[in-house]
């Protein structure tokens, strides 16, 4: 979700709210030497992340920070977790950096849908909340779980195309990038998690990771470098059709949506179902990396949170998710609730979904923080 708008063609000219601008810093980096990237599953032509080796040991994320505070710098820790990151001010982080017009465009989108959710109270009535709900599932679980993560990025399973691409419809209405955009940005967060080129990673704060890191698209440019990680959506017409349209699509569901009944569908057939999407999204990258507990040796932050995964429909279960990260099954376990994958079993019990991947025993045991693997 580098952008809420669609890529321009050519790079944006950027405007400076400050001068001079000082150049990026960004945290200590922790100590990662022993991380190897090992996978068997491959997706063709391109490579998604790899799982990380059972031999890497689980970081002492405390440790780290601890000893990188002695060295003089300033670090606090982020609220009822053991995640520490190093402070910044404000000023340095909204003011003192080169803005382009797609992050003028990103935060006003974003605002934009939060000044609009504010009108919900005065325009409230239950034929727009139960639009609000269907559109929560449609774009929430359907679009963006379903499809844009565990379909586009990851290639959990199969569809066919008719219906991959009518999900992937329904993930563009939820306002959070075009999936060309959206896909290639989360394949950067599985290939440097919690690293200095992870897009979003709280070891620059939890409000970083959670939005602010949306904002600042020429520091991922830097980190990344250029999308190229999305070859196999680029070759299909479909998803350029998405890229160079995609603004147009939420401004025609608000025309159908106020044709149907008026202000109060916009106000939460849009902008409150939009903005709960947003957070409960967002809390995946934010929320998933500080609170929760970790079953497997990933050799990142990633936690499995039960709370966050009542309200994203699974997603929540983001430790499990980064350990197997092919696997269309994010609750592993028979009590983690897991709608997304509940989904992807109805409709591979009546023959639309093919391929379905999920770990096998082996592959838990090394994965296993109880592995004796060293």
């Amino acid at each position: 979700m580098a952008s809420l708008l669609t890529s321009p063609l050519t790079k944006p000219k950027p405007f400076f709210l400050s001068s001079p601008p000082r150049p990026l810093t960004t945290s200590p980096p922790l100590n990662l030497a022993g991380i190897s990237l090992t996978h068997n599953q491959k997706l063709t032509p391109f490579k998604l992340p790899s799982l990380v080796s059972s031999a890497f040991k689980k970081r002492d994320v405390a440790a780290s920070a601890a000893a990188a505070s002695e060295s003089g710098d300033d670090y606090r820790r982020i609220m009822l977790s053991d995640v520490m990151v190093k402070k910044k001010t404000d000023k340095a982080v909204w003011w003192e950096r080169e803005w382009t017009s797609m992050d003028f465009g990103a935060v006003a989108v974003v605002v934009s849908m939060h000044l609009l959710s504010l009108l919900a109270p005065f325009q409230f009535n239950w034929r727009a909340v139960s639009v609000a709900f269907v559109l929560y599932i449609v774009t929430g679980l359907l679009g963006i779980t379903l499809s844009f993560h565990r379909n586009l990025t990851h290639r959990s399973f199969k569809l066919p195309k008719w219906l991959e691409y009518l999900f992937a419809y329904c993930g563009a209405q939820a306002l959070q990038g075009h999936p060309i955009d959206w896909v290639s940005t989360h394949r950067y967060h599985h290939q440097f998690c919690d690293s200095d080129k992870d897009p979003h990673s709280p070891l620059e704060g939890f409000w970083f990771s959670h939005m602010n890191w949306m904002f600042d698209t020429n520091t991922i440019t830097q980190r990344v470098g250029e999308p190229n990680n999305v070859g196999d959506l680029e070759k299909q017409p479909f998803y350029q059709f998405l890229k160079n349209t995609y603004i147009w699509h939420p401004v025609a569901l608000a025309a159908a949506l106020y044709a149907m009944g008026g202000f109060p569908f916009i106000v939460w057939g849009m902008g409150v179902r939009i903005v709960w999407v947003y957070h409960i999204t967002w809390l995946v990258n934010s929320a998933c990396h500080v609170w929760g507990n970790q079953a497997w040796n990933t050799g990142d932050l990633s936690k499995n949170n039960w709370w966050v995964a009542a309200l994203a429909f699974g997603e929540g279960w983001h430790n499990n998710h980064h350990a197997f990260e092919f696997s269309a099954r994010h609750g592993l376990e028979w009590w983690q609730f897991d709608m997304t994958w509940y989904v992807v079993r109805f409709l591979q019990a009546i023959g639309l979904a093919t391929e379905v991947k999920l770990p096998s025993e082996a592959q838990k045991q090394r994965m296993a923080l109880t592995s004796d693997s060293s």
